[in-house]
């Protein structure tokens, strides 16, 4: 008797259920398998690119390292050789100093005191006029020089070079003026009005060598200067380490080559019609030690431009100096020296500004010293 006669049902043996239910289980525990294999190789090749990440950053920082200390160690090494450099040039700066005391007969005192101001009266071979009539006003003579160095701490002198022609006889005319006052200072320089610049180098570097000041003063045989007045207008700038003392100015450019003060170098400066950085006029200027010394040391590298007031100017500009704009250093003496001497304000140095100095002041730097001389024992009596 079939199945199938018994009824529309199909029936299903209970082995061929079992196979199927087998076969399904096993499918899908491949699935399961695959997927969790799957997971696994995602997760492992991120933990091995952090493994590598961190090996790049851990050799990322050791190259970082290593960088800086090397750049430690060649600035280390920069800063020596600049060390070592200056140190020579302190000891050429000492060797020069020791030299030029015995070529001018500095004695160990002398040396070894502190004064407070050199002032070097800028002269020529032809100004022997000039000289005297200062000689015979604001400068003192003789005994009262040496009192005014030891008792003041204030050096005096009329500063020149050499002629052309050596041992000629403008240098001889200079040997005996010096015989009789003891005022000048020989600077090994050969003169020349385009050889300001030079010379005013060549007198702060000799200036810093011999004698130990607090100031180091430049100006003209031309100009009145009352000695107390100086002393109490500097003083105000004792603690200012590099100080530039002057009247301050900042005059055009001039590329002429046909006008007085034409500046050869006038491109250096930017366009055409351009003006000078900020500097002192050059008929009276003063400078503090520090600044006198850098002079001393780098004098083989300072560069001359045409008018010496302007190069001073251009040795300190990209310096930490403070400049000081100080216009009783630059008074008129037609009125303004006068009125101020009169008010009891006196000027500490005067000139005409039209002239570049006190105009004919072999003649006139009496009447000047008469009408804007501070009184005659300000100097001697004050505690400054």
């Amino acid at each position: 008797m079939s199945f199938k006669n018994r009824g529309e049902y199909n029936f299903v043996p209970r082995n061929v259920a079992s196979r199927n239910s087998v076969f399904f289980m096993c499918l899908a525990s491949f699935c399961l398998g695959m997927f969790f294999t799957n997971r696994m190789w995602n997760v492992v090749p991120e933990a091995r690119g952090i493994s590598r990440l961190s090996k790049l950053s851990l050799s990322s920082n050791d190259c970082h390292k290593k960088n800086v200390l090397e750049y430690g160690n060649n600035t280390i090494r920069i800063l020596d050789k600049s060390i070592s450099s200056l140190e020579m040039k302190l000891v050429a700066a000492r060797a020069e100093r020791e030299s030029l005391a015995g070529k001018f007969n500095i004695s160990k005192e002398a040396k070894k005191r502190k004064y407070f101001m050199v002032i070097g009266i800028n002269t020529a071979f032809s100004s022997r006029k000039r000289r005297d009539s200062v000689r015979s006003t604001w400068m003192p003579q003789g005994e009262k020089l040496k009192k005014l160095e030891e008792e003041k701490g204030i050096i005096v002198r009329f500063v020149i070079g050499h002629s052309v022609l050596s041992r000629g006889i403008l240098d001889k005319a200079i040997e005996a003026e010096e015989k009789t006052h003891g005022d000048f200072l020989r600077l090994e320089h050969t003169e020349g009005y385009m050889e300001l610049s030079a010379k005013t180098k060549t007198f702060f570097a000799t200036a810093v060598s011999l004698w130990d000041a607090e100031f180091y003063i430049k100006v003209d045989d031309d100009v009145h200067v009352n000695l107390a007045t100086l002393k109490k207008t500097l003083s105000a700038h004792l603690n200012k380490p590099r100080v530039y003392v002057g009247c301050m100015k900042s005059g055009p450019v001039l590329a002429r080559k046909s006008v007085k003060y034409h500046e050869p170098e006038y491109w250096k400066f930017g366009e055409v019609g351009n003006k000078y950085f900020r500097h002192a006029t050059g008929q009276f200027y003063a400078i503090s030690k520090d600044l006198a010394t850098y002079i001393l040391i780098n004098q083989d590298l300072l560069h001359k431009y045409a008018n010496e007031d302007v190069s001073l100017g251009s040795w300190f500009i990209g310096l930490n100096v403070e400049h000081v704009d100080d216009k009783r250093l630059c008074c008129s003496t037609s009125q303004d020296c006068e009125l101020k001497a009169v008010m009891g304000h006196n000027c500490a140095a005067s000139f005409d500004w039209k002239c570049s100095g006190i105009c004919r002041s072999a003649e006139r730097m009496a009447d000047v010293h008469e009408r804007c001389g501070e009184p005659e024992n300000e100097l001697w009596t004050s505690n400054s």
